[in-house]
């Protein structure tokens, strides 16, 4: 994986205050297990990632944000191709290896990375 691809992240619409992302978005919550999905900017685009999102998994998301490796290379976070059945662009932030405070600083961090960049798709019905 390019080390400047973009990986895009869905947001739900729960997670965005005035048109701008709150860090919840790049959080794991303890279903996560320490990992969140994004997609391999360097096999689909955000509009094609929002459409199999909200149309062929039927989840909700108000846009798509974007961070790149180098930024979650920052914090320790690792990125992991996961491929799945009719979902090749599948990869995985991971911070199982990060303390509850490191998560919280990645997150902050993440987040004011992908606001700065701006929605790459969307924001939608928000």
């Amino acid at each position: 994986m390019n080390y400047a691809a973009r990986l895009y992240r869905q947001v739900h619409p729960g997670w965005v205050r005035e048109g701008r992302i709150t860090s919840q978005v790049f959080h794991p919550t303890p279903k996560d297990r320490g990992f969140l999905s994004v997609y391999d900017g360097d096999q689909i685009t955000a509009a094609e990632s929002w459409q199999h999102y909200t149309e062929v998994l039927g989840l909700m998301s108000a846009g798509v944000v974007a961070v790149t490796p180098a930024e979650c290379s920052q914090h320790q976070i690792g990125v992991v191709p996961d491929p799945r059945d009719l979902f090749p662009e599948h990869t995985l932030l991971d911070f199982t290896g990060l303390t509850g405070n490191q998560v919280r600083r990645a997150a902050r961090h993440l987040g004011r990375a992908a606001n700065n960049r701006g929605w790459l798709f969307g924001p939608v019905n928000v």
